[in-house]
């Protein structure tokens, strides 16, 4: 077996001829838009004023935008090596009691901000680990949550979960308290990239845990994986694959590993271990090939879901959307993030929350809204941010649909981008029609670089991306 025998991919009804020709032109770096502008491009002057203007601008919509909450928990035991989240490392678990007061105040602000009536239609903490807080903490959380806002009946009400980190009795407050959707990490199953990493979590707790949430109810559990992990292989990512497999999760994330080690120093200790780049996207060849054997669908860039799936659905539809928690049937909504690092997206805002303790605690004590930076949405940024998510969401784009919504004409207006299109469309990444444009199978491995066409700051900032954003593959 061979990194040249994975060169053909399957994804569903796709079967595609990866030329390493192609592979080199577009594995460069470049942003997963889970917003547009992107983080690198908002504006550190941005502060807490802003964002409670607009806030108090979103509520003069008509009808009332349905909302998505968003909870930081960055605490953890150990350090993961591969990690690029925001997280604080303590064993200290004295350290939850101080964080979860400053958080309860920050909703209290936002929650005073918002006429009631204001229906929660999802809602999802990460990390970190959310399972650090005890079940005692988890409860009182979710608890002033529950008083300040109203969750809608068919809310999606998520958790990320690390194995290691979590207990049966845990999992069942969680379930019991009204979570639904479970995202479970993963990363690999081989011993000899754990060590590397320093994640240690046998196939068969992973298991004993997966099992135990399906059997208390919990609608959809999502899994994650990273290919291009130190010491991977496409033999020993097999193994993985097949343990993953046979457990049958709902959904599965295939993270491609973001080698930044100037901004995580800790990834450069292993760095020459790492799958060199043909090695490194034979292992997402094999991924992919044997999902779609197993019946999942791929949904887009590194997601896959199983053909009962609501993203499959929604995809269908054309009625798909991104937002910080990746791929989501919940368009239209204003996203509130809630603790260090997180980050709120209204129709005409993004903000983003101090990233380091200290500060975070340091402005709400001086009764201040935690905001570090921002960024105000023109309206050249929403039309170029609905193209975008139309590509990468629906694979299709139609450009009448557009016209209509924006007042201009398409190509007139995006003269600069349809002839940059013409090469990726030579390249056979996209198929231009008279009213579409439409992301073919090998596009839909390279679709944020069909995307990057549409990005007007990537031509302000110049060519040299590679310490903005970690590499498409």
């Amino acid at each position: 077996m061979t990194v040249a025998d994975y060169f053909s991919i399957s994804l569903g009804d796709h079967e595609i001829q990866v030329p390493p020709a192609i592979l080199d032109k577009y594995d460069r770096p470049g942003p997963r838009y889970t917003s547009y502008p992107t983080a690198p491009d908002w504006d550190d002057h941005y502060g807490p004023e802003d964002f409670r203007a607009a806030i108090a601008a979103s509520e003069t919509g008509s009808p009332a935008r349905p909302i998505s909450l968003y909870f930081h928990i960055p605490f953890c035991r150990s350090l993961c090596l591969y990690c690029g989240c925001n997280v604080v490392i303590t064993k200290n678990r004295e350290m939850t009691a101080p964080y979860l007061s400053r958080i309860k105040q920050e909703i209290d602000w936002v929650a005073d901000q918002m006429p009631a009536g204001r229906r929660v239609d999802q809602l999802h903490w990460g990390g970190g680990t959310p399972t650090y807080l005890a079940t005692d903490e988890i409860q009182e959380l979710y608890s002033h949550i529950m008083s300040r806002f109203e969750l809608s009946p068919e809310a999606e009400v998520g958790i990320e979960i690390d194995p290691r980190a979590t207990t049966p009795e845990q999992c069942r407050v969680l379930r019991e308290l009204g979570f639904n959707r479970l995202s479970l990490g993963i990363q690999d199953f081989d011993p000899k990239v754990q060590q590397a990493v320093h994640r240690i979590q046998s196939y068969e707790m992973t298991r004993e845990i997966f099992d135990g949430c399906r059997s208390l109810g919990f609608e959809s559990i999502n899994v994650d994986l990273i290919f291009g992990l130190p010491h991977q292989t496409i033999e020993s990512f097999t193994d993985t694959v097949g343990k993953v497999v046979r457990m049958r999760p709902d959904r599965i994330a295939l993270f491609s590993y973001a080698h930044v080690p100037w901004l995580k120093k800790q990834q450069g200790s292993f760095a020459r271990h790492l799958p060199q780049k043909l090695e490194k996207f034979g292992i997402f060849c094999l991924a992919s090939r044997k999902f779609s054997e197993a019946g999942y669908r791929h949904i887009g860039m590194d997601h896959f879901a199983l053909p009962a799936d609501e993203l499959v659905t929604a995809q269908r539809d054309r009625s798909l959307h991104r937002n910080f928690q990746g791929y989501t049937t919940k368009g239209g909504c204003d996203l509130y993030g809630f603790g260090v690092s997180a980050i709120s997206a209204l129709e005409d805002a993004y903000a983003q929350n101090w990233r380091d303790l200290p500060a975070y605690y340091k402005a709400i004590d001086n009764s201040s809204w935690p905001t570090m930076r921002g960024i105000r949405v023109s309206a050249e940024d929403r039309l170029r941010r609905t193209v975008i998510n139309r590509l990468l969401c629906n694979l299709v784009l139609i450009k009448s649909e557009v016209e209509q919504e924006f007042g201009l004409c398409f190509d007139e207006y995006f003269r600069y981008e349809m002839n940059a299109l013409r090469e990726l469309e030579r390249d056979s990444l996209v198929k231009q029609r008279q009213d579409r444009i439409e992301v073919t199978g090998l596009g839909r491995i390279f679709v944020r670089n069909v995307a990057m066409v549409f990005d007007s700051y990537l031509r302000q900032s110049g060519a040299n991306q590679e310490q903005r954003f970690s590499k498409i593959l």
